[in-house]
């Protein structure tokens, strides 16, 4: 009887080990998975799986193996916040997401009631993190930020040239527009068209027509690459030479795909681009060896789960309390560089810089 139950608790004893071997930490990885936007999603989804994988071939974080979750917004504010409702459920320790200004805001009051960390890769619209919520973050920079860049661009490239400012009434598209039009009017630029557009129209004939009328000489759009890719391609095909400049929504090969050869010289802002970063190279060369290229916010995401596995790493916990504690006062080694947040929970280091579009890839203007 002795050697039976030493037996048995030795087995019991295994059976606890293993249990806790094989304990997992749930995140969730938030953002337009289908829809016009999906190819967006698909550069979150290809950063997390990538950087999911190589924690948890490096033992996990804090002896547990990470399981990684998918939700699906497509880009709207409503299914946003049904995912967010979603990720709760599921109790996730972070969510890596979303990608839309106009998901990530509604979301983030979900994330906010129901204590999870939010970390996004690519939400750059200025109330996402000026609300003071301690739990939320971003990788990105900021569309005030952005907004300057490209004013300071359009005023110095084009003086003297009639501009169109077009936006497509969402958080991050109109908030990117104004905030270009606010440094544009500080500079004593006064726009010639400001006008607003409905996302996922097809035919921008009429509003072309006005814009030829009116003499326009740059279309500045804050919107994504459907509606760029259309307005370009359609204003040349309408005699309108102007050239299109937007931003950081427009670094997605599906812009090319949309417009041909009909958005050459496009312009945009975007912050620097990893894949030219050094420290990034290895896992650049790793995606690429897998067939994949890993642009836009692919690397974004890499470095959004990279800071909380750090973060997590040095509180010990994936409480969401600890690990916050641990990004508000930790500077982290990501494939973007070193990152430090400050007090609102934005990057210190945005580096936004102006690219144009060139037989279907993007790169720094000369």
């Amino acid at each position: 009887m002795r050697t039976l139950s030493l037996g048995l608790g030795f087995a019991a004893a295994l059976g606890l080990m293993a249990g806790a071997a094989q304990a997992q930490i749930k995140i969730s990885l938030n953002g337009p998975l289908t829809g016009q936007l999906a190819s967006f999603g698909e550069q979150m989804k290809k950063g997390a799986e990538m950087a999911v994988a190589d924690l948890n071939a490096a033992g996990g974080v804090n002896g547990q193996k990470i399981t990684l979750l998918f939700g699906d917004d497509q880009c709207d504010p409503k299914q946003a916040v049904a995912v967010a409702n979603k990720s709760a459920q599921e109790k996730v320790a972070v969510v890596i997401g979303h990608f839309c200004s106009g998901s990530s805001i509604p979301a983030s009051d979900v994330y906010k009631e129901e204590n999870i960390l939010q970390i996004s890769p690519a939400s750059t619209n200025p109330k996402f993190t000026d609300r003071g919520y301690n739990n939320t973050f971003r990788v990105c920079g900021r569309d005030d930020q952005q907004g300057m860049v490209a004013g300071d661009y359009i005023a110095d490239k084009f003086k003297g040239k009639k501009v169109a400012i077009l936006h497509d009434k969402t958080a991050y598209g109109q908030g990117l527009a104004d905030e270009t039009r606010k440094t544009l009017n500080a500079k004593g630029v006064k726009e010639t068209l400001y006008e607003a557009i409905t996302a996922g129209e097809k035919d921008y004939s009429a509003l072309i027509s006005k814009m030829k009328a009116a003499g326009i000489e740059l279309i500045y759009l804050g919107g994504y690459h459907p509606e760029a890719g259309l307005i370009v391609r359609q204003a040349k095909e309408q005699g309108l030479n102007a050239p299109l400049m937007g931003g950081d929504a427009l670094v997605d090969k599906q812009l090319w795909a949309i417009s041909g050869t009909a958005g050459q010289g496009t312009l945009m802002t975007f912050d620097a681009d990893p894949r030219k970063n050094p420290v990034a190279k290895p896992i650049v060369d790793k995606f690429k060896a897998g067939g994949y290229d890993p642009e836009g916010y692919t690397l974004y995401t890499y470095a959004a789960i990279q800071v909380w596995a750090q973060a997590a790493t040095t509180a010990k916990s994936v409480k969401t309390a600890d690990v916050e504690k641990a990004m508000r006062a930790g500077t982290f080694k990501t494939v973007l560089n070193d990152i430090k947040f400050d007090k609102k929970g934005d990057t210190t280091s945005p580096a936004y810089k102006v690219y144009v579009w060139k037989d279907g890839a993007y790169d720094y203007v000369n």
